[in-house]
């Protein structure tokens, strides 16, 4: 089933006493560098510090008492494993997160702190490790972004910007999976008909480009290398028909241009941004001239992170 613009007004509904309606920031430095008008949706200042919290909590709010009685399970490199652990907590049930072996610290810390059972497993092997914990446990898969439920729960956080922020050009956000995007794209076609929506990927895992490129969805790629380990999923069957539907870009960075997005927010910005989450702004910088003049929405999409990418930031 694929999500409508309705569902993501009544997961709009059904989420606000769980969830932040982040703050839109500006810099007149990039501003004054970008030769456009930039307004950033702080993903990163919401609950468990990534957008994944409104996916999940209108998810896991969402079930049957039925249906969440046995639990729920996931797969996640750690915001989606964070966000869907607190949802769980909201609801008072279980919550089981299968994470690769090399999830960053903070975010396996995060996990745990939110009550969840983590069971550690390869990055290639996600999928097949928690398919066999959900049927020896007898969960509820929600996954981290294959969910129309997810999908509708991701685009509150375009719908709170084009509310907040008038007459947006452009709008530009990370993509993974495609949950956020794609419920960004959902929002676009309703609120802002005719903007130009675009997703920004690294180059390292470049399929949902070449998906968008071909009209093909095409498989992740395998083993990447890249700091962002928040994008490392292959792109979606939910998302793919709705970026395809709306017409959606994808444009790939570099990895130098995303650590220097991070550091930048860092730096100049004082907001600690993930590399995932400064996706957007490497985009941003990438097209260049093409954005003169024009006003661009980027949601930032999360903020946790143990800085091992601080040090080769440093000495681009």
């Amino acid at each position: 089933m694929i999500p409508t613009f309705d569902d993501v007004r009544a997961a709009a509904e059904r989420i606000a006493p769980f969830v932040h309606r982040t703050p839109v920031m500006t810099s007149a430095t990039l501003d004054r560098e970008s030769g456009a008008q930039v307004f950033f949706k702080c993903e990163n200042l919401q609950k468990v510090g990534a957008f994944k919290a409104r996916g999940a909590v209108n998810t896991v709010l969402s079930l049957s008492d039925e249906e969440a009685a046995g639990g729920v399970i996931t797969h996640s490199s750690g915001n989606h494993a964070a966000a869907l652990a607190y949802a769980a907590r909201i609801r008072g049930i279980p919550c089981t997160v299968v994470m690769p072996e090399d999830a960053p610290s903070v975010k396996v810390r995060a996990v745990r702190g939110y009550g969840a059972e983590i069971v550690f497993c390869k990055q290639a092997e996600r999928e097949v490790v928690c398919e066999r914990e959900r049927e020896a446990r007898r969960s509820i898969l929600v996954h981290p972004f294959d969910d129309p439920r997810v999908v509708a729960g991701q685009g509150t956080a375009a719908l709170e910007m084009f509310e907040d922020v008038e007459d947006l050009d452009v709008v530009i956000a990370p993509v993974g999976g495609g949950g956020l995007l794609s419920g960004l794209t959902l929002a676009a076609a309703a609120m802002r008909p005719g903007i130009r929506v675009i997703g920004a990927e690294p180059e390292a895992v470049d399929d949902a480009y070449r998906s968008m490129q071909t009209g093909v969805r095409q498989p992740r790629v395998p083993d990447p290398t890249t700091w962002a380990d928040g994008l490392l999923t292959g792109l979606g069957e939910v998302a793919f028909e709705i970026l395809t539907a709306g017409n959606t870009e994808v444009v790939t960075i570099t990895e130098d241009a995303l650590l220097a997005a991070a550091l930048f927010h860092l730096q100049r910005m004082k907001l600690v941004v993930e590399p995932s989450g400064a996706a957007g702004l490497a985009a941003l910088r990438s097209l260049g001239i093409e954005m003169n003049g024009r006003r661009v929405g980027v949601i930032i999409s999360g903020g946790n992170t143990d800085f091992r990418w601080l040090e080769a930031a440093l000495v681009i």
